[in-house]
């Protein structure tokens, strides 16, 4: 398939890219690289350098690449931040979100695979996660993912998409060559990793 991938040069978006060429897709990835690392991607990697909340940029991306389908990786993605700048998240994430999706609809793109949160579920109270529990989002992070979901809902059911929202939390692995490469590391694996090896003194959960 001819994959648009947005967000591809930040962790899961690479890593995902590196497998999807691997698999024979035909890729191309559309980034700001304000997060990201054009050193993540191959050199080969098709790239349109262009921001979300561009409207026309990411309109004419879609328009000229045709894709089959599109992965949404491209989102701030820090809890703590958007708790301070709640304003940024719903900028980037929603608005962001909003212009994608209408490119998509415009150039007839229907299929949408969403890198989503279980930020989404807020604090469940220690029971297990599933596809039933409640969302109730207690940052605006959580929240902007979970206004993005609602989205999909609604092009899912006017506009005819087929979209997947991956409620994912603490994603961890990595290629022979690609992993976690964050200037202000928050995630849980990549800091115990650190305490085990000696980078870091201990760690607090």
């Amino acid at each position: 398939m001819r994959i648009f991938v947005t967000g591809g040069s930040g962790y899961i978006g690479s890593v995902t890219v590196a497998r999807l060429r691997q698999a024979g897709h035909e890729i191309v990835v559309f980034d700001n690289f304000e997060r990201g690392h054009r050193a993540a991607l191959a050199s080969d990697v098709p790239v349109i350098r262009g921001d979300l909340r561009d409207s026309e940029a990411i309109a004419r991306a879609i328009r000229e690449t045709r894709p089959e389908a599109v992965m949404h990786f491209a989102a701030y993605a820090l809890v703590g931040e958007s708790m301070r700048a709640p304003e940024m998240y719903f900028d980037n994430n929603v608005g962001g979100g909003i212009h994608l999706l209408e490119a998509m609809r415009k150039a007839g793109v229907r299929r949408l695979v969403f890198s989503s949160s279980c930020a989404t579920y807020g604090d469940p109270g220690g029971n297990d996660i599933d596809e039933s529990t409640p969302q109730v989002p207690t940052n605006p992070y959580g929240e902007s993912k979970l206004m993005f979901e609602r989205l999909l809902h609604w092009y899912n059911r006017l506009h005819g998409f087929e979209s997947v929202a991956l409620r994912y939390f603490n994603a961890c692995g990595a290629t022979d060559t690609l992993g976690e490469d964050h200037a202000d590391e928050t995630h849980l694996i990549p800091l115990v990793l650190q305490a085990a090896s000696g980078r870091r003194e201990s760690i607090s959960i």
